[in-house]
């Protein structure tokens, strides 16, 4: 599933405001997410947005960032894991970036417990990453959508709605790489190296 540049810019800049209510002054104005537009800025001005989406485009090109599930349930059947094995080894190619996998449900049974099932979703996903030699820190699986974002206009099962999706999500803020801001030598690492190989 690609995921839009749009997309990409507001949930980037909203990562580090996840705390904050929607129902700050001038939500309207920011669809929501007070403080979207300073976080926004933050990155350009500090060169990491387009890298970030750089990235992003390189991820949802290379793998399946996203993964279905049987109704009811979390395993992760022959096809989640080939897609999550792909997914893993680009995460590990690239140390300095952070990912969130995003827990979705269809729109069978109570919003409150798809919204727990989409967790757990979300959470084995990122579990067989870290068995697959992710790093864990890297990883964020707190995000549910439960049933709030079908992909397919369904009240019955349906197996589209009943997946994660996997996406960059920033840089992560510690690696060497990005405190010098060397941004740049990240997303070219994987163009010059996906040349030769």
């Amino acid at each position: 599933m690609q995921i839009s540049r749009r997309a990409l810019m507001l949930g980037l800049a909203a990562a580090p405001l996840a705390g904050c209510s929607n129902a700050e002054l001038g939500a309207e104005l920011d669809e929501g997410n007070f403080g979207n537009p300073t976080a926004h800025n933050v990155l350009v001005m500090t060169g990491q947005l387009p890298y970030v989406i750089d990235l992003a485009d390189r991820f949802n090109a290379t793998v399946q960032t996203m993964v279905t599930f049987d109704f009811n349930s979390v395993a992760l059947d022959a096809q989640a894991r080939a897609a999550l094995l792909a997914q893993a080894r680009f995460i590990r190619h690239f140390p300095e970036a952070t990912f969130r996998v995003y827990g979705h449900t269809d729109l069978v049974g109570s919003s409150a417990y798809n919204r727990r099932l989409g967790l757990r979703r979300a959470r084995a996903v990122v579990n067989f990453l870290v068995r697959n030699g992710a790093d864990r820190r890297r990883l964020q699986a707190v995000v549910s959508e439960g049933e709030n974002r079908p992909r397919v206009q369904s009240t019955d099962r349906e197996r589209e709605n009943r997946r994660t999706v996997t996406e960059v999500s920033g840089f992560w803020q510690s690696h060497p790489t990005i405190q010098n801001g060397e941004y740049a030598s990240i997303v070219q690492r994987q163009y010059i190296e996906g040349a030769h190989g």
